[in-house]
């Protein structure tokens, strides 16, 4: 089967396959004191910079739920857009585990603003209200769309203007990065970005995510070690996982995989743009393409290749393309969607 339902649905790179194969061999610590995570946190830190600590996790509600409950009491509450994965995609598990208050603002294209951020007004000390703590991002955004650096930055001003910390969910920041052509370090640590999660999976792993502190003067490393464990993100095995990030942060594989993602989206984008009925809802800068499509049309062409309905009121869909979508992928869809609404 192929698809273009999501990312998840594609397999584990080959040279990640071959991380894990070298990785099995002999014995070696466990929970992290292997010589294999050793290696992948100074890759991190290469990338990122050198002041950054880093943990590995299984999955990215895990990530962002570890990495979001190291800075936050019950009694503080996040910031977001309302379409943030953490409001509408990991089943309640933020509030559940963090008991605390998410404000969605609504964004037209998943990009929150300097300019909304401080249109949240609260009561500061005041016992009777929830005192906003964080600030939450995400790259690229659920609607594909990305920020840049400058984007980043103007908001990590924003947010440290009123004492927030600012959290970057980055389950595709290698295609966000990959799309603006910079580093991941411009588009993390440069701009202002204190905590991050970076995803792996999405970008050929298997089951590799980690929680990132760049601002090490919010000194939450020592607590993060003990949240990850009590939040069942403590791989005892964990050179499996960080040989993942080994092969996708050497020799800049991550972009590689990232930007044939995109490549194929817009080739999709393109190649679907003007077709009758058809209309592209969001630009596509990423690896993922919106449009709206005659409802009818949709079954139809779901059963030629699975792909998700975003919003069901709206007729729109959401195409995404991964590490190993094909031209002849793409192509077979466009044809599909040209015999359907031409």
């Amino acid at each position: 089967m192929r698809s273009l339902a999501s990312d998840n649905y594609a397999g584990v790179h080959p040279a990640v396959l071959a991380a894990i194969g070298a990785a099995n061999a002999d014995h070696a610590p466990a929970y992290g004191s292997d010589e294999t995570t050793t290696e992948a946190v100074e890759l991190f830190r290469r990338e990122l910079g050198a002041q950054v600590d880093v943990f590995m996790t299984f999955n990215g509600t895990g990530a962002n739920v570890v990495g979001l409950q190291s800075l936050m009491r019950t009694w503080d509450a996040v910031i977001c857009a309302s379409s943030a994965h953490i409001n509408v995609d990991e089943g309640g598990a933020p509030e559940k585990l963090l008991g605390s208050k998410i404000i969605d603002l609504q964004t037209p294209n998943g990009k929150l603003t300097p300019e909304q951020i401080n249109s949240v007004e609260w009561r500061a000390g005041d016992v009777h209200q929830s005192q906003p703590k964080v600030v939450l991002i995400t790259q690229s955004t659920e609607y594909g769309t990305c920020y840049s650096p400058a984007e980043i930055s103007a908001i990590a001003d924003a947010a440290h203007a009123r004492d927030l910390v600012l959290y970057l969910d980055g389950a595709r920041i290698a295609n966000a990065a990959a799309s603006f052509n910079v580093s991941l370090r411009e588009m993390t640590s440069d701009a202002g970005v204190d905590v991050m999660s970076f995803g792996g999976t999405k970008n050929g792993a298997m089951s590799a995510e980690a929680v990132v502190v760049l601002n090490p003067e919010l000194q939450i490393g020592h607590d993060l070690g003990f949240i990850r464990k009590q939040y069942m993100q403590l791989s005892s095995k964990m050179r499996f996982t960080s040989a993942q990030f080994i092969a996708l942060l050497t020799d800049d594989l991550w972009r590689a995989n990232a930007r044939h993602a995109n490549s194929m989206a817009q080739r999709l984008a393109v190649g679907a743009s003007g077709l009758p009925g058809l209309t592209i809802t969001q630009p596509t800068q990423a690896n993922a393409i919106f449009a709206q499509l005659p409802p009818d049309a949709i079954p139809r062409l779901q059963a030629h290749t699975p792909f998700y309905v975003w919003n069901a009121a709206r007729s729109e869909v959401r195409w995404v393309c991964s590490w190993d979508t094909t031209e002849s992928d793409v192509d077979e869809f466009l044809a599909a969607l040209h015999r359907e609404l031409s």
